[in-house]
């Protein structure tokens, strides 16, 4: 099965995940972790993941998903930095956006990572609001003082070639404005694997998530600055 056949069981799969967590309850406990996380580290330079269940460990062991693979990586590469994952299975740009500021507030991150916009072009919000809310996330991140990295993502073919290179052309087009480095699409690599995904075909494998990680680390890396001695 490939990424085309895969497409047809998509929407069946991203329902689940936004059906997984109720909205308010995941957005309290997401806001008690980033306080928590805040106050452990509070002098350590710091970066938020703000994402969607490919993010946020849908179907995975806990802490076997590439931002736990992130946080274990940065000291082995000699880099002290704090790893608050906010992401939320079913999110969308407008839930990633009102979670913002509580992030930005409490963390006063250095990074912020933004994995977003699948589930807008699932849910049929007009590509013309997803930009607004990714720019939005965008400004208000820099006006925070906090960098900014900018995940891809591709939707399944059934949506149409035509409505898939717009969806994607919208990261292209805000990393030019914006001028922030972007992870052109995070399945890259593994898309053709059927392997990697679980049995949604949909989201990847514990096995498959170095292999996310890997996509980030290369635009993340200069983000970082110099490593520690």
């Amino acid at each position: 099965m490939n990424w085309t056949t895969r497409a047809t069981l998509a929407p069946l799969a991203l329902v689940a995940c936004m059906s997984a967590t109720p909205a308010y309850a995941a957005q309290d406990a997401a806001v008690a972790t980033i306080a928590a996380t805040a106050t452990a580290t509070a002098r350590k330079p710091s970066i938020v993941v703000l994402g969607d269940s490919i993010s946020a460990e849908y179907g995975l062991p806990r802490d076997t998903g590439w931002v736990a693979l992130l946080r274990s990586k940065l000291p082995q590469e000699h880099f002290d930095y704090s790893v608050a994952n906010s992401s939320i299975s079913g999110d969308t740009t407008s839930g990633g956006l009102a979670r913002l500021p509580a992030a930005l507030n409490r963390l006063k991150p250095n990074i912020v990572i933004v994995e977003l916009g699948a589930n807008d072009a699932l849910r049929g919000v007009p590509l013309a609001t997803t930009e607004a809310n990714l720019r939005t996330i965008i400004e208000k991140s820099q006006a925070a003082n906090a960098k900014v990295l900018l995940v891809g993502m591709y939707v399944p073919p059934n949506y149409g070639p035509d409505y898939s290179q717009k969806f994607h052309g919208v990261y292209e087009q805000l990393s030019k404005e914006k001028q922030v480095p972007l992870v052109p699409f995070l399945l890259a690599g593994i898309e053709n694997k059927p392997e990697m995904f679980q049995a949604d075909q949909i989201h990847p494998t514990p096995q498959a998530q170095p292999l996310l990680l890997n996509n980030v680390w290369p635009v993340l890396r200069p983000l970082l600055g110099a490593p520690s001695k």
